[in-house]
């Protein structure tokens, strides 16, 4: 099945690998489902069933015109689970924009299916800095995202992706090739879905999802986080959920799951096995 069609009508491209319980991964903005090609690969061989699919807008899915809003997003969540039937026993994982996802489909969906739950380099519960939310990003970096993109897509994208990645003057964790490989997937969304998926990544409030996670819930943030700072996000989820386990890496960038790919793959395929 590598397609699903959701409620309205989007097909979405999925990626189904192993047998045994199911893991979904949501991936980051602007990837795709590929990003999590090394977990999920130990995932299936660890006996569990891997199930990553592209989020609308990106990478082999469709791009309607609309739909970029958490709720549709998150539907389209439910949908996956529902159609490959991995919507008992559970455990959904969100890296970065699709830790949005797990928030909102504990919440709307009252976490039906799902016994656990990864918040990765998520951006939950709150990026944008405001007067309660001191720790967020400013609202003029926000919006110079999509100025950027509008500007030089390509160009953008290639000095987004060395943050993400942690590339240095001096030092990087991954090769050239690496940040080249990523730069191919941000490619492959549409513009519309890229500016919208930003502008909902970057606005919307999940402090009140936060009371909807009720099964133990593992929290991975880098401390050198530069694209989703960890004081906003990680921190402050790991408060505000009570089964939170929260591990941080020392140093690490946002794009941990790619520069500390064998570490984080462990910590996961430990919390899996509790």
């Amino acid at each position: 099945m590598p397609y699903v069609k959701t409620r309205d009508g989007t097909d979405l491209y999925v990626k189904d690998w192993g047998s045994g319980r199911p893991v979904i991964l949501i991936h980051g903005w602007p990837l795709s489902a590929d990003s999590w090609d090394a977990q999920a690969m130990a995932l299936a061989e660890a006996g569990f069933r891997a199930i990553a699919y592209d989020r609308r807008g990106f990478g082999r899915s469709g791009q309607p015109w609309s739909g970029y809003d958490y709720d549709t997003l998150t539907d389209d969540l439910a949908d996956v689970m529902k159609e490959t039937g991995a919507d008992n026993d559970a455990t959904l994982v969100g890296f970065s924009m699709g830790g949005g996802e797990v928030a909102r489909y504990m919440s709307r969906h009252g976490g039906q299916g799902v016994i656990a739950a990864g918040l990765i380099a998520s951006v939950v519960p709150y990026m944008l800095k405001t007067s309660d939310n001191p720790h967020g990003v400013l609202e003029d970096q926000l919006a110079s995202i999509g100025a950027g993109i509008k500007k030089d897509r390509p160009g953008f994208f290639h000095s987004f992706l060395q943050q993400f990645l942690g590339v240095g003057f001096i030092s990087s964790p991954v090769s050239e090739k690496t940040v080249d490989w990523a730069w191919r997937l941000a490619m492959q969304g549409g513009l519309k879905p890229i500016l919208e998926c930003a502008n909902s990544f970057g606005h919307t409030d999940f402090r009140g999802d936060l009371p909807a996670f009720r099964v133990p819930t593992l929290i991975v943030h880098g401390t050198a986080d530069k694209t989703v700072p960890i004081d906003a996000t990680g921190r402050q989820a790991a408060k505000g959920i009570a089964s939170a386990q929260l591990v941080e890496y020392d140093g690490a960038p946002h794009g941990l799951t790619i520069t500390e790919s064998d570490r984080f793959t462990k910590d996961l395929l430990t919390f899996l096995g509790q």
